[in-house]
């Protein structure tokens, strides 16, 4: 049936999510009494309302600046993240587990970070070679002994979430250093207000609104003084996530501030200001560790602040995330999470990673070797989703390549099976298809560890796609956490 033709009532019912674990049907499209509400608002709509409501939102967007930067040799485009209007459901049963899972896995890699810089009892003990964290890219030598507040080095989390198809949630990495998204989030549920309120209307869907007052708090909990000064440190207006700095800055209601507008004197942080210099006791940054401080890591940093580190090391400063952290999301490092949270907490995740075979083992490599077409095979420092090779969906030379370059360097891959991932209702120019979404929760961690309820939900916008990042063309959903403990 033509899209053009399709009526209100046919708007879900002709809806078929292709075999695929579906996140609004759930499994064998076998209704669930918690989205019944839902489906049936959504089953009212016409599908032409449906466009136009879209394109509103999409001009919207871009009229408010509501943007990312993609960066290329030849230019820099803002451009607004693709959004699509149904949104995705969490059931209040699936997010308490996925609230206990985020936790427990922050807290395990919290552990984890505290122990590599002091004791290193988990590489003694053999539960991670040592080589892996001690010859790891992101392990800062001069972070050995320096204490953090709470021993919280993860203050802001960012879990990669994949649903299979029997419909379980696995971990597919975490991200550690500056993890970024989650103003889409805010923006999204904002947009879904103003263009659907007579979907949301009365309806319990858990609110998303207190992120900044969140991080604020924590931010205020790990500085050295009472009543801190906090800070968002930016690279700048060319940094892909510049609109999210600023949107955090506001909703945190703090100065945003480039290395410039800081300096260290006596090893104390200080912020000018047009009435002199104000003390600065805590930076949540959005700088990589390299960038931090030109003394300490790249002499040639033109974005950092001289001295920071020293004043940091001395507790005079408090940083989010710590320095450091990047050993944590390390794909590789991640395979051993599930050992890790054993260890150190003596319960079994409660997100289970995906399977993930390491190529820097013998026994990894070989198994990669022999079963390549069959495996997701993933460079272990990228991120963005390049490097990676789709073996069931690559050519015989994209094979050759990435059978050339494992040989050549396997510490530098892992692989794993390819996960049917689940898929969301969302409009398409041929009308409701299904396409397959993943799930970014984040967490905050000061002295305890607040989950956002919901989290970014990305989606890969081309049909067949198992690509949702937004630099390799995917969107965004408004995820909607039911519930009524928080009603938005």
């Amino acid at each position: 049936m033509p899209a053009a033709a399709v009526t209100a009532t046919d708007l879900l019912r002709s809806y078929d999510s292709g075999g695929f674990y579906d996140e609004l049907l759930g499994a064998n499209d076998a209704h669930t009494e918690a989205t019944a509400a839902i489906r049936e608002r959504l089953a009212r709509f016409d599908i032409a309302d449906l466009r136009r409501r879209s394109k509103d939102a999409e001009r919207q967007f871009q009229n408010l600046g509501i943007t990312f930067l993609i960066l290329s040799a030849s230019e820099a485009v803002d451009r607004t993240l693709p959004f699509d209007v149904l949104p995705r459901i969490i059931t209040t049963a699936e997010w308490e587990k996925l609230n206990a899972g985020v936790v427990q896995r922050v807290t395990a890699l919290n552990l984890f970070l505290h122990d590599i810089y002091h004791a290193q009892k988990a590489l003694k003990d053999g539960i991670v070679p040592a080589e892996l964290v001690l010859g790891n890219d992101n392990f800062v030598e001069r972070m050995k002994g320096v204490e953090v507040p709470f021993g919280n080095y993860v203050n802001i989390l960012g879990v990669d979430l994949v649903r299979d198809g029997d419909g379980v949630f696995r971990v597919l990495e975490d991200n550690c250093r500056v993890p970024s998204g989650v103003s889409y989030v805010v923006e999204n549920r904002h947009m879904m207000r103003r263009a659907f309120p007579d979907l949301m209307d009365g309806l319990q869907v858990r609110s998303v609104s207190h992120y900044g007052a969140k991080l604020l708090e924590a931010m205020s909990e790990i500085a050295p003084a009472d009543d801190p000064q906090v800070v968002l440190l930016s690279p700048g207006t060319y940094n892909s996530a510049y609109f999210e700095h600023v949107f955090l800055a506001r909703e945190m209601g703090v100065p945003l501030v480039e290395g410039g507008d800081l300096l260290v004197e006596d090893d104390r942080v200080y912020m000018r200001t047009t009435q002199g210099l104000v003390r600065v006791d805590a930076i949540y940054r959005r700088l990589g560790d390299d960038f931090l401080d030109p003394r300490a890591f790249r002499p040639d940093s033109l974005l950092g602040v001289p001295g920071l580190i020293e004043a940091y090391a001395k507790g005079n400063v408090a940083l989010a995330n710590a320095v450091g952290t990047g050993v944590a999301d390390d794909k590789a490092v991640y395979a051993y999470m599930p050992r890790l949270i054993r260890y150190y907490l003596d319960q079994d995740a409660i997100l289970p990673n995906v399977p993930t075979h390491i190529c820097r083992e013998k026994e990894g490599l070989g198994h990669t070797l022999d079963h390549l077409a069959e495996l997701v095979v993933k460079p272990v420092g990228e991120s963005g989703g390049y490097g990676i090779t789709i073996g069931p969906r690559a050519s015989k030379a994209e094979l050759k390549a990435c059978r050339e370059a494992l040989v050549k360097d396997p510490a530098n891959y892992i692989s794993q099976p390819m996960v049917p991932l689940s898929v969301c209702p969302t409009l398409t120019r041929g009308g409701i298809e299904p396409r397959h979404v993943d799930l970014r929760p984040f967490a905050i961690t000061g002295r305890d560890t607040w989950v956002l309820p919901g989290g970014l939900t990305r989606v890969a916008m081309r049909k067949g796609s198992l690509i949702v990042n937004s630099s390799q063309g995917g969107g965004s959903k408004d995820t909607w956490v039911l519930g009524s403990e928080t009603p938005s």
